[in-house]
Formats: C-alpha cells, sequence, structure tokens
C-alpha cells in the first residue's frame, strides 16, 4: 500500500509539474498578462496622444485661431496696431 501511495504522488507530481512550472504554465500565463496589461496602458496613452494631435492638425487646417495662438505663444508676434504689455510677478523679478 505504502508502494503504491508513492507511486500516485509521484505520477501526481509528474502530472502537474508541467502545469505549473513547463512551457504554457501557469507562472507564464500570468507572466504575458501583466506584460498585456502593461502594453494596454501604453496603447491607451499613445491613442489619446494621437487624438489629441489630430484635433490639432484639423484645427490648423480648417481655422485661423490656432494658428495666430501658436504665432503669438511660440512666435511672439503680435498684430498691426496691438499694444504688448508684459506683466512681471513682483515675487519673481529682481531688484536692482
Amino acid at each position: 500500500m505504502r508502494w503504491l501511495t508513492l507511486t500516485l504522488v509521484t505520477l501526481l507530481i509528474a502530472l502537474q509539474w508541467p502545469l505549473w512550472f513547463g512551457k504554457g504554465s501557469w507562472l507564464r500565463v500570468w507572466q504575458l498578462d501583466k506584460q498585456l496589461q502593461e502594453q494596454r496602458a501604453v496603447t491607451q496613452k499613445l491613442i489619446a496622444r494621437n487624438a489629441a494631435l489630430d484635433a490639432e492638425v484639423r484645427d490648423l487646417k480648417q481655422g485661423t485661431d490656432a494658428i495666430e495662438e501658436r504665432a503669438r505663444n511660440e512666435l511672439g508676434m503680435i498684430r498691426n496696431g496691438e499694444v504688448f504689455f508684459q506683466l512681471l510677478d513682483p515675487a519673481t523679478a529682481t531688484k536692482h
């Protein structure tokens, strides 16, 4: 009876080994699931970035407001007849 129990336990371990530690094991499935979740998070960020870029491109193609805003912010341009005022924060301004 003892040999039969030992044989059955050995057989059970031999059958369970590939399930837990083999090529297609549960550990590997858990690792792949974690990688999949990380990749989905990266993909969602890229989708959001692409949507923002698409909206910006559409705005630049269709309207002049976006072009004017970029010209003002990035190039420091002003319209004819406008007066540019720059307000400095007193806390950050240096005293001479």
